[in-house]
């Protein structure tokens, strides 16, 4: 699924293990890099050393410091650009971005356009684009996990239903790089809301055996989260009966469901 040729004419990307659980990710072409949400940033520079790459740009989804942490250190020691959202108290932003602008990375021949995508924080952005070969790649932060989606911070349900559904109707094949390995944890309560839901039960014990190795779970795919992920799921029947069944009552909207399946994930 991810690029691990050293190519110089290919993209690699590699999620890198920060804190106990966060991914930086880093998309590197020859001998260039661009990296997506550094909370620190001493793994980063210790590949950039270790590769002898040149930090081009950072890539910044949402303002909370286990992603902004080790901006301003690689700022200043790699003279990379920083972009991020618009409406967020960032630390260093040179560009600031909203729906619709379009991130130039040159060296890696990728543009990235970008997603207004509110619910977890309330200016969050993603950043979807082409790799090598028409691989579609979205970075999407704390927005959508694997089998789950990030806690409402400073938006609502009806904010964030709306956010996953810009994700959702992106290409099939989509590789979705979030920010934290919460799979096996989300595949858990997963289960408990479909335990009926055969390719879930598949993606778990695949993802079990994957964590035994010390490997990330991470990159997913839309479809799959579309099979798997309950919050995209939310006029399935089967997730309807379950989200009805925890709220003791009946729930008559998307947006109702979701809320009811957030809250029990909150609690689970």
């Amino acid at each position: 699924m991810v690029n691990t040729t050293q190519d110089s004419k290919t993209t690699r990307l590699v999620p890198v293990p920060a804190f106990s659980d966060n991914y930086i990710w880093l998309l590197r072409k020859g001998n260039h890099a661009v990296v997506v949400d550094p909370g620190d940033a001493a793994p980063v520079l210790a590949l950039l050393e270790k590769h002898q790459l040149t930090l081009d740009a950072i890539l910044i989804t949402h303002h909370h410091a286990d992603h902004v942490g080790g901006v301003s250190e690689l700022k200043e020691k790699t003279g990379a650009l920083v972009y991020g959202p618009i409406g967020e108290n960032l630390p260093v932003c040179d560009h600031g971005l909203k729906e619709t602008d379009q991130v130039g990375l040159d060296h890696l021949g990728l543009t990235l356009s970008v997603l207004d995508i509110p619910g977890h924080t309330a200016g969050h952005i993603a950043y979807f684009g082409y790799l090598d070969e028409q691989q579609p790649v979205v970075f999407c932060g704390d927005t959508l996990f694997a089998a789950g989606c990030g806690r409402l911070f400073e938006g609502t349900p009806a904010d964030m239903v709306n956010s996953l559904a810009k994700l959702q109707a992106l290409p099939l094949d989509t590789l979705v790089c979030c920010a934290h390995e919460y799979t096996l944890s989300n595949l858990r309560w997963a289960l408990a809301v479909e335990p009926g839901n055969a390719v879930l039960k598949k993606r778990f014990e695949a993802a079990r055996k994957t964590r035994d190795q010390g490997l990330p779970t991470l990159p997913s795919t839309i479809s799959l989260e579309l099979e798997t992920n309950p919050f995209l799921r939310p006029l399935q029947s089967s997730v309807i009966d379950a989200a009805q069944g925890y709220a003791g009552k009946p729930l008559n909207s998307a947006v109702a469901v979701f809320a009811c399946l957030r809250e029990w994930k909150n609690n689970f």
